[in-house]
């Protein structure tokens, strides 16, 4: 029976306590530690145990450690003499592996009785474990003064840096604490915990452990003043692991050296935006082909009136331009459209919808590709009204947006322009997919891997799975992803027209900014070949502040982050899935027989199926090619043949602006029979609007100016308030009116008898 209790009488764990959690680089460096629930900075047992401190603590407590087994009958016999003379406790001649014994029975008074248990379960700690295993025992939950247990967490508050870096000065002053802890308070005890150093450096001189100059300059070092913060790298990663992880050692994925540069360009850019009250930033940088995350930035160090503590980085916020490309790309891999296929951007109305672009401007027409990288608005409603909402939200939904709780009817069209949520890991997260897909297709016999749109990990210990190849793609075709990040790529192209050199022209980026209603988030996000890297800007009590726009604000981090990152090489171009066509240099269609300027270009292999160059048309002119002619008024002989690229007269109005060179459709000559198509649209006001009418200083309200655009602006055109004439226009097709408020109905008829009617409000 005693035989059966001596081999269970030992725990099968000695120490129950709570621990600190603590996460280190990707080369075991600390980022940052959490003080354990008893408020004790005692991290998680380690295995590991230096040479210095193992060499110090057995020279110091146990000089015989490799020898008993468990317990030293001299040195008890020794201290039992020196304490009956003394007539109390003076010393308790114990080994390191009672100590450990002693350590794991918390609260026990120390007795005679208490020591022989000590001694029976140290011998039995003996035969379980091996010396190191004891060591390790023992490193891991000596007191070392204050809250401090343990060799890692003493090492850093009272040194800053890791046990194994430490001088022998350092580790001798660690190797005497546990057995006088209370002498490591600041400005007290100095100079016994001096002598007690001092005592054991010079024991490691005798032996020969250490040499006469190391000696004496170990000699020279000072005692710690004060305990060190323990590093705080990543605290917002530190409070994400603690939620999943708490009270354990884990090793992440960061890289150290990249944490601590984003951590200062950070710092700085936050110095510049809180003059304007913008006061919180988030920054992920994840490794494309591992998914791993590198860096990893909740918030800026601003303070805890301005939520400081947030983790932005999984918070939801309005999503602004910031997905576009993704519209972009799935009309792409549809087939629905070519990389510059023109899009119209003219004033529209979707519904009650109204959307504007960034600048209040419109080009009448503007390439697709343009059209995102000027991240324009209008363009991108009507592409995504084209492409189908219900569609585009199918695309989502397989990115795994998990912000998106709503059906696609609840956002609208306005899903496009910020309508939805999303947060800045998932967004990363499928830019780092799309990059990986294009990589992946390119690196293998053009395959596609199943599990390519899966979660980035922070956790060293694991290693992503992008399951088997495939030849079907998962969401999109590698050659919509190419043409979609040759859209991203340019480097000037602020929202706005500010002028800001972003950064060096050698770096090739896929890149897009964006900035929610209200100016109250700003977005930059960028990929190459090898890296992703995500910026949010903004408040994150949602406040908007004037200036806070993706361009100004979060592209300037997003290149720094970059700067700091090693240069890629572009994606290669996915042949396999693309191919060479005729397309039309100025609609960006496939050519048609009468486009008059044409080159070959690739285009992803859907992009087949589009539609011929709607734009250019067959017109028959005179020798002047001033006038359309016909058979009726032209001799065949006579008669030139061209083709001619024709825009609507809305878009017209507004392409002209952008492209003086632009030639409207010659006018039919006044002696030829036959009929011209003639159109004329509302440029103001656009239907049913309301409409506010200002009022001068001196309370005069000013005239509200109609303006309508013709296919044959020399034509006349008669106008009508509610029926009633109000005057006549030729040429330049604008007139002022000063209608009551109230419903009013604004007609328009042409000299040929064609005729536009718009419905407007006047409000006061």
């Amino acid at each position: 029976m005693l035989l059966i209790w001596y081999l269970i009488c030992l725990p099968k764990t000695l120490f129950n306590d709570s621990t600190s959690t603590v996460i280190t680089s990707r080369t075991g460096t600390l980022l940052g530690a959490k003080i354990a629930s008893d408020g004790q900075w005692r991290f998680p047992h380690n295995d590991s145990v230096p040479e210095k401190f193992e060499t110090c603590i057995i020279l110091f407590e146990d000089e015989y450690f490799y020898k008993h087994l468990g317990f030293n009958p001299i040195s008890i016999f020794k201290a039992l003499k020196d304490n009956i003379n003394a007539g109390e406790v003076k010393r308790g001649g114990s080994t390191l592996t009672q100590q450990v014994i002693r350590l794991s029975r918390k609260g026990q008074n120390r007795t005679y009785l208490e020591k022989i248990k000590e001694i029976i379960f140290a011998t039995r700690l003996e035969l379980r474990d091996s010396k190191q295993d004891i060591l390790a025992y023992y490193a891991s939950n000596a007191p070392f003064g204050g809250n401090v247990v343990g060799l890692d967490a003493a090492s850093w508050r009272y040194f800053n840096r890791d046990p194994k870096h430490l001088s022998w000065a350092e580790t001798a002053t660690l190797a005497v604490l546990p057995n006088s802890p209370s002498l490591i308070y600041p400005g007290k005890n100095q100079q016994r915990l001096l002598e007690k150093r001092n005592r054991l450096l010079k024991k490691l001189f005798d032996k020969g452990i250490i040499d006469q100059l190391t000696y004496e300059l170990s000699l020279e070092e000072s005692l710690p003043e004060k305990p060190y913060p323990l590093p705080q790298i990543t605290p917002h990663l530190l409070q994400q692991i603690a939620h999943t992880n708490k009270g354990e050692r884990v090793q992440t994925t960061i890289d150290k050296g990249l944490q601590e540069q984003a951590n200062a360009i950070v710092k700085n850019h936050h110095h510049i935006l809180k003059q304007n009250e913008i006061h919180n930033i988030a920054v992920l940088v994840l490794d494309v082909h591992t998914r791993e995350v590198l860096t990893y930035i909740g918030n800026a160090p601003t303070t805890k009136d301005n939520h400081k503590d947030v983790n932005i980085i999984d918070k939801p916020r309005s999503t602004g331009s910031i997905l576009k490309p993704f519209l972009y790309a799935a009309m792409l891999d549809s087939g629905d459209l070519l990389p510059h296929t023109l899009v119209s951007d003219i004033p529209s109305q979707f519904g009650n919808y109204t959307p504007e672009n960034f600048n209040k401007e419109f080009d009448g027409v503007v390439p697709a590709s343009q059209a995102l990288s000027k991240s324009l608005n209008v363009p991108a409603v009507k592409m995504l009204q084209d492409f189908g909402l219900d569609r585009f939200y199918q695309y989502l939904k397989v990115l795994d947006l998990k912000d998106l709780k709503y059906n696609a009817n609840h956002y609208g069209l306005s899903l496009i322009l910020g309508g939805a949520e999303s947060n800045l890991w998932d967004l990363c997260k499928s830019y780092a997919a799309m990059s990986s897909t294009l990589n992946h297709y390119t690196e293998t016999s053009s395959e596609y891997f199943t599990n390519e749109f899966i979660e980035p990990t922070f956790f060293a210990s694991e290693t992503l799975d992008f399951g088997e190849k495939s030849n079907d793609k998962i969401l999109f075709n590698a050659a919509s992803i190419y043409l979609t990040y040759e859209s991203l790529k340019e480097v000037n192209r602020p929202e706005g027209d500010e002028s800001w050199a972003f950064f060096d022209d050698s770096k090739q980026v896929a890149w897009k900014t964006g900035t929610s209603f209200g100016f109250r988030d700003a977005w930059a996000i960028g990929t190459t070949k090898d890296y992703v890297v995500g910026v949010w800007v903004g408040n994150a009590d949602g406040e908007g502040r004037p200036g806070l726009v993706g361009v100004q604000t979060a592209a300037p981090i997003l290149f720094d982050i970059f700067d700091i990152l090693p240069n890629s090489d572009w994606f290669s171009k996915p042949f396999d899935d693309m191919q060479s066509v005729s397309i039309c240099v100025k609609s960006g269609h496939r050519a048609s027989p009468v486009c008059d300027t044409t080159k070959e270009e690739f285009i992803q292999l859907n992009g087949l199926k589009t539609e011929p160059c709607p734009y250019h048309v067959l017109v028959h002119l005179d020798a002047t090619e001033s006038y359309q002619v016909n058979s009726s008024c032209e001799e065949l002989t006579e008669i030139k043949h061209k083709p001619w690229f024709v825009l609507s007269p809305l878009q017209t109005y507004y392409y002209k602006t952008k492209n003086p060179l632009y030639k409207p459709l010659p006018k039919l000559r006044s002696d030829c029979l036959g009929d011209q198509n003639i159109t004329m649209s509302f440029i103001y006001p656009k239907a049913n609007h309301t409409i506010f009418l200002p009022k001068d200083f001196d309370g005069k309200t000013n005239d509200m100016v109609l303006k309508v655009a013709h296919s044959k602006p020399d034509s006349k055109l008669y106008w009508y308030l509610d029926e009633q004439y109000i005057g006549t226009t030729k040429d330049i097709h604008d007139l002022a009116i000063l209608p009551k408020a109230g419903n009013h109905t604004i007609t328009v008829v042409d000299e040929f008898g064609n005729e536009v009617k718009q419905r407007i409000k006047i409000s006061e």
